[in-house]
């Protein structure tokens, strides 16, 4: 049934948020070309809860989907038809160029080299406020439920007013198309730099925090929410380092843990019996097979 009204939310977590939450990782990156709506509407297709995505802004400062700042080699084609080759590929830094000039570029129909399986199409690096406009769109004609969004800040310290805005500038530009679209109440900000979950922690204080951890971190699980500074919603390790402590661990704070990105059905299910809260998936079909 569709959603008439956004959820109510308590500690950021909707009410009617799913006991299990399947996310799509940048849509569905195995099947489809990454963070695209054509992409987005396949995973809502598959019956995922969540859309995962990465945002990038250009020197116009737009907000679009985007894993990289720049035109990542293996799925992009310039506009005179040529591929990017890996060597010039960080040349192409979209927060240097305006939004009229990226959308010139195609990021569908270049055979990725990791994911055989993914359906080629033309596809471009889609505005948020487009996918968010599309998908409201497609859940009405097709009955779906209103997906919920996990979108990732994609900064760091070292490439702030190079490659994209500087943390309090990102988190107040994306903050904004989120709130002239009315979902925050079905949006979860994630990040591996704490220091945009933090200004987004204290000035956006209700909204839904994830706080990514690299699988070589390093740190004790207490150490990262130290260094992070309060308690996110959500917990979002690499797979590999989750185990039933650190399930406990988490539930134990009232965190939430969804591990990512776990592309196999066995590991799948052993994780669900474990107890995690979700899963982050390149292939959200596996989770009904």
């Amino acid at each position: 049934m569709q959603n008439s009204q956004p959820p109510t939310q308590q500690s950021g977590i909707p009410e009617n948020k799913a006991a299990f939450d399947a996310q799509g990782h940048r849509g569905c990156r195995g099947l489809m070309p990454e963070n695209t709506i054509p992409a987005m509407l396949k995973a809502m297709d598959l019956g995922v809860h969540t859309l995962e995505m990465d945002i990038s802004f250009s020197k116009d400062l737009q907000a679009f989907l985007s894993h990289e700042p720049f035109f990542n080699h293996e799925i992009s084609t310039q506009p005179n038809g040529q591929y990017i080759k890996e060597e010039e590929e960080k040349k192409y830094n979209m927060y240097q160029m305006d939004y009229d000039s990226i959308i010139r570029y195609d990021v569908g129909l270049k055979p990725h080299p990791r994911f055989p399986q993914q359906e080629k199409i033309k596809a471009i690096k889609p505005l948020l406020s487009d996918l968010f406009l599309a998908v409201k769109k497609y859940a009405a004609a097709k009955n779906y439920p209103t997906p919920y969004f996990n979108i990732e800040t994609k900064t760091l310290p070292a490439t702030d007013l190079i490659y994209h805005p500087a943390p309090a500038q990102f988190v107040e530009l994306l903050m904004k198309v989120i709130q002239e679209n009315q979902m925050e109440a079905y949006t979860t900000i994630q990040s591996f730099d704490f220091r945009t979950l933090q200004y987004l922690h204290q000035h956006y204080p209700a909204m839904a925090t994830a706080m990514l951890i690299e699988a070589d971190d390093g740190r004790t699980f207490q150490a990262q929410i130290d260094a992070l500074g309060f308690i996110p919603t959500i917990y979002s390790p690499a797979y590999a380092l989750v185990n039933e402590a650190l399930i406990t661990e988490c539930h134990q704070k009232g965190i939430k843990i969804i591990p990512w990105t776990v592309n196999d059905k066995t590991t799948i299910e052993k994780l669900k019996a474990m107890g995690v809260d979700g899963l982050i998936s390149d292939y959200p079909n596996l989770y009904h097979e």
